[in-house]
């Protein structure tokens, strides 16, 4: 059990807003350098506003609620030390756990501004000045790392980040030119999810007739999956010369990428009525040998409110063929029921990173330039070859979930 977190400096709006007032100017580092300190986004008048979480833990209502939390904290652990009653007890550990996080790092960030106002009065000794120039350089970087660890536990939880995700990939225009950078695609994203320990499985996989695929899936399974992969929804653009192209012209082709989440717990949270879907069995196409040709093992499942229809046919047993679209199916339509959700809390502010919409235009892929830019952040990485093998993949999911928390960040800023 942690013990009781008492913040004097947040029992008073007005006297914890000053005392983090007192922190000396910061240089401005870049954005790709320490994004903790210093952040940046842009407002809805396309200004440019500066946000840190020093500058989140001055605002009035974010001292109330951290005021709040602690003093919540001390009134649980007094509780506890009296209760008696199993039921009771469990319910205020539970509360208590969650909690406890935001209030451990409250109290650091807490211990480190006390321990900042001591050094500044030294500042001023002579004897003592070099000394504590080096401890208050340290102290300030140790207090802006406190102040990211408070604001994160503040910032909106989706509820859907540490679940498993179900990976679809479709060539768009461009002909064989796409089937083939579809593959590519696929490929990708199956040696990151090896690189990182993730368990992936094709769900299902059309090829193309001059290689590549026309359109496949595949289950990612592991912790924080579409937390990592949420943002590569929308539409993906490469630009190169194919082989087949006598005269060397540039070819621009498009392939849709869809990631949606899939919680190990799917099938209890979504309940598909026997009625609401129309199954049909037929037989598979393509190579597989006289079995696949042979057998109605292909399973087509139409799920009748929405239209959204799913076809498997990898697997010869029409059982597993029928499981396997089923799992997809429930995935499409809790991120369906996850995406009203979110239109209904979305304001008219447009986020940053973009809507992760599969219409949206977000990455082009220059292979001339060996260069991948993603358009929804200006962000430009001169490494092709290494993001397309996988490689290097991690930077640019690493850079996107960075901008994710900056503008969750300025949100909090604005009050949404």
């Amino acid at each position: 059990m942690i013990q009781a977190v008492m913040l004097p400096a947040l029992r008073t709006t007005r006297a914890a807003a000053a005392r983090l007032a007192l922190r000396p100017p910061r240089p401005t580092p870049a954005l790709s350098v320490c994004p903790r300190l210093y952040c940046r986004f842009m407002s809805t008048n396309t200004a440019t506003t500066e946000v840190s979480p020093l500058t989140i833990l001055r605002q009035p209502k974010v001292l109330d609620r951290l005021g709040a939390v602690t003093a919540r904290v001390a009134a649980i652990q007094d509780q506890l030390a009296s209760q008696r009653d199993p039921t009771t007890i469990a319910t205020l550990s539970r509360e208590l756990s969650e909690l406890s996080p935001l209030a451990d790092e409250v109290a650091r960030y807490q211990e480190t501004l006390d321990a900042l106002d001591e050094v500044r009065a030294l500042l001023d000794d002579p004897d003592m000045r070099a000394l504590a120039q080096d401890e208050h350089a340290t102290l300030t970087t140790t207090l802006a790392d406190a102040a990211h660890a408070v604001v994160r536990h503040l910032l909106p939880k989706d509820l859907a980040d540490e679940a498993s995700a179900v990976l679809e990939v479709r060539a768009g225009a461009g002909g064989s030119e796409a089937a083939l950078f579809a593959g590519e695609l696929l490929a990708m994203y199956e040696k990151h999810a090896e690189r990182v320990g993730w368990r992936w499985e094709v769900a299902h996989m059309t090829p193309a007739e001059h290689g590549g695929v026309k359109d496949a899936a595949a289950t990612i399974a592991g912790a924080g999956v579409f937390r990592a992969l949420k943002f590569e929804s929308g539409v993906h653009r490469v630009q190169r010369v194919p082989a087949t192209e006598a005269q060397g012209r540039i070819h621009t082709s498009t392939v849709t990428v869809a990631v949606l989440p899939l919680p190990e717990q799917v099938d209890q949270l979504v309940e598909v009525p026997a009625s609401e879907i129309r199954v049909d069995v037929y037989r598979a196409s393509g190579a597989g040998g006289q079995h696949v040709n042979k057998t109605e093992s292909a399973v087509r499942i139409t799920h009748l409110p929405t239209g959204i229809v799913v076809a498997i046919q990898d697997e010869r047993s029409q059982h597993k063929n029928k499981a396997k679209a089923m799992k997809i199916l429930r995935a499409k339509l809790y991120d369906l029921e996850r995406q009203r959700a979110d239109m209904a809390r979305r304001d008219a502010r447009r986020v940053l990173i973009g809507t992760g919409d599969r219409s949206e235009r977000i990455r082009t892929y220059n292979f001339p330039q060996g260069r991948v830019t993603d358009h929804r952040v200006g962000l430009t990485l001169h490494d092709l070859p290494g993001i397309v093998s996988g490689e290097r993949l991690g930077v640019l999911l690493d850079e996107l979930a960075i901008r994710a928390e900056i503008e969750q960040m300025a949100r909090v800023v604005e009050g949404k």
